[in-house]
Formats: C-alpha cells, sequence, structure tokens
C-alpha cells in the first residue's frame, strides 16, 4: 500500500470514529436531558408499598405531569437552602397516584428541610384542598366516595389494632402527627385535617398552630409564636393564615409501621419527583434473579 493510499484509509477511519463519537455524545446528552425534564428512575428498597411495589422492583418516573424541577443541584448536596422551581406540567395529581418524592423532614420532625438525595414512593390520598381524616383505620377524605390507597392493609390494621397483643406483636407505633396529647390523633382515629391549597386561608389557633406551624414558618422563612394568647409571626400578631403552597397527604400501601404522612404530616408540592408510572426491571434480592412476571408492569 503505498503512501497516500494509507493516508486515505487512517482519514476515513478518523472520519467514522469522530462520527461514531459524535452520535454517542448526541444520545448521551439526550439521555441526561430526558432524565431530567421527562422520565428517570428509581429503586425500592422496602416494603413498604406492598404488594403494589416491592424491595427490588426499579420504577420508572414520570416528571412530564406535574413538570420537571430545576433547582441548584450542587448547593442542595451541600445541604445549602435552594429555590426548587418547577416547568410546566401536561398534567395534574390524582388521588391513589403512586409519587416519587424527598422526604420533607430528614433531619428533624419539626422543620422541613430538602435533602436532595433521599427518596419516599408513597400514594396520594389526599390533595390540596381536601379534609382528610381515618376512621377505624379507614382512609377517607370528605365528600369523596372513592376508595383510597389499599383497603385490604386498612382493614387488616383496624384489626391489628382491637388487640394490644398484636400491637405489641407487631411493634406498631400507633401515635400520629402531631403528637399532641390534647389533639390526641393516632393512626386508628385521625383528622379532620384540612390539607393546605395555595390562596387557602385558615384561622389561626391553637389546634392550627400545632397542625401548621412547620408549614407555616417553612413558607416564611419566621417562626410563628405564641404569647399571652397572641400568635405572632416574625414578632407581627396575626390571627389567620393564606398558605403560599400546595401540600399533600402520602400513605404507604402496606399500612403496617409505613413512614408516610400519618407519622410526619404533609408533603410540600416542590418535593414531589414525578409520579410512578411502571416497572421497567425486577430483581429478586436474594436470588439477583428477575422476575420477569413484574417486568413492564404498570404501577396502579
Amino acid at each position: 500500500m503505498n503512501r497516500e493510499r494509507l493516508k486515505q484509509v487512517i482519514g476515513k477511519c478518523a472520519d467514522k470514529g469522530l462520527t461514531l463519537f459524535c452520535w454517542a455524545g448526541a444520545l448521551l446528552l439526550l439521555w441526561g436531558v430526558m432524565q431530567v425534564f421527562c422520565f428517570t428512575s428509581f429503586k425500592i428498597p422496602s416494603d413498604s408499598m406492598e404488594p403494589e411495589l416491592i424491595a427490588g422492583d426499579y420504577i420508572a418516573v414520570n416528571k412530564l405531569t406535574q413538570g420537571a424541577r430545576l433547582f441548584n443541584v450542587f448547593d442542595a448536596l451541600n445541604k445549602k437552602e435552594v429555590a426548587i422551581h418547577r416547568l410546566p406540567g401536561i398534567g395534574e395529581i390524582e388521588r391513589n397516584d403512586v409519587l416519587v418524592f424527598n422526604f420533607p423532614y430528614p433531619a428533624r420532625w419539626d422543620s422541613i428541610g430538602f435533602d436532595v438525595i433521599k427518596y419516599y414512593v408513597k400514594r396520594c390520598v389526599a390533595l390540596p384542598g381536601d379534609t382528610f381524616e381515618i376512621r377505624k383505620a379507614q382512609y377517607q377524605v370528605r365528600g369523596v366516595n372513592t376508595p383510597l390507597g389499599n383497603v385490604g392493609s386498612q382493614r387488616e390494621m383496624e384489626r391489628i389494632l382491637a388487640s394490644e397483643q398484636d400491637i405489641q406483636r407487631y411493634g406498631i407505633v400507633t401515635k400520629g402527627y402531631p403528637y399532641d396529647s390534647i389533639i390526641g390523633w393516632n393512626i386508628k382515629e385521625f383528622g379532620p385535617l384540612y390539607v393546605p391549597k395555595q390562596d387557602g386561608e385558615i384561622e389561626i389557633n391553637r389546634t392550627n398552630w400545632i397542625l401548621y406551624r412547620t408549614l407555616i414558618e417553612w413558607e416564611q422563612k419566621k417562626r410563628l409564636t405564641f404569647k399571652d394568647e397572641t400568635f405572632f409571626l416574625g414578632g407581627h400578631a396575626i390571627t389567620s393564615y393564606r398558605f403560599r403552597k400546595n401540600y399533600y397527604f402520602m400513605t404507604g400501601d402496606k399500612a403496617m409501621n409505613s413512614q408516610d404522612s400519618r407519622y410526619w404530616g404533609l408533603l410540600p408540592e416542590e418535593f414531589i419527583v414525578g409520579k410512578a408510572t411502571f416497572i421497567w426491571k425486577s430483581k429478586d434480592l436474594s436470588t439477583g434473579d428477575i422476575r420477569w412476571d413484574r417486568v413492564w408492569k404498570r404501577i396502579e
């Protein structure tokens, strides 16, 4: 092979290599954009959403319904406070949707915080503006007849809670949010609790101070205090409050000992990543085998 022919061959190989490199880069960029703005994936680590989701399931999460979130990831990773903005969505969250979200109380139970690497998967049983309650361990929204959550699990919870022996046997934590002796709610008899909606207004009294203080302080970045029969927000007396944000009530399908809103309270809308739509892979954690019967299963 002469020198000119060798140059031509090397040139063609270089062009092909550059083309493949460009295509690979473009596909990688497209995948990154899809992950940020459209869909992402999460692995289910626990049994709190059984039987719908089990440990070892890998789920696809649709970000388009609510719209993708934009925030400074580096500040979030460094535990700094971040402003979360959301792109326009193409739909709305509905009751019984399964959602992935950042757990809103990562450091302490009386203060909302954003932990970018701590995620929960639960079912939404009450929307902004709803009045939610639990009666005999059964979930209810006033004016709504649709079954909420895993009804069979709630009935089993009612049976367990009727027996002190079973409560001890299963290690059930019966006390619920807001852990106030006067309000006295538990996971069998809970509420009624108004789930705040943007621009929804409440009277500031002792009960609402206990129920919503954490949300109000998070929205306003000011302390809500009580002194001499008067409530003060950042030092100014108030008698009512209009919410700036939307909130949701989330529960696990496995009602027994699921760490959900019955225990920690309400979920701010900004913390929602997206709606869980289907299982794209499922792996048996004990054997490593693929559970083919769960692959591409729609989440309902």
